[in-house]
């Protein structure tokens, strides 16, 4: 689940950052308040990768694909990326899990096989 979920996030650590990018385009905010904004998403993004296997990473990857989809408010298109990108941290999460059971299945029947011979 691991690196599905962490290739989501990387995925967004750039659309972030892209996002930014428009969102001083076309908005009059200052562009150190796009930036923090941006570069703690992007930072979140990062550091999440390296807590996916710990209690409650999870469930910090949907608060920021949730965040990722309010984002639309400041930059309209973000509301279909954001969209996207949490159809595929599910998608990372639901999967993950699964090639994650198999592998510890495969792992066991060997362990088994091992042992019988």
């Amino acid at each position: 689940m691991r690196t599905l979920c962490a290739s989501t996030l990387i995925g967004e650590f750039f659309v972030i950052g892209f996002a930014g990018l428009v969102a001083m385009q076309l908005n009059d905010l200052p562009a150190a308040t796009v930036w923090t904004v941006s570069g703690i998403a992007m930072l979140l993004c990062v550091l999440l990768c390296g807590a996916l296997t710990r209690p409650g990473g999870v469930q910090l990857g949907w608060a920021l694909q949730i965040a990722l989809i309010a984002s639309g408010f400041v930059v309209p298109t973000m509301f279909f990326l954001g969209l996207v990108f949490a159809a595929l941290w599910w998608a990372s999460v639901h999967y993950g899990r699964k090639i994650d059971e198999a592998k510890a299945r495969w792992a066991a029947m060997a362990e088994t096989e091992a042992e019988a011979a």
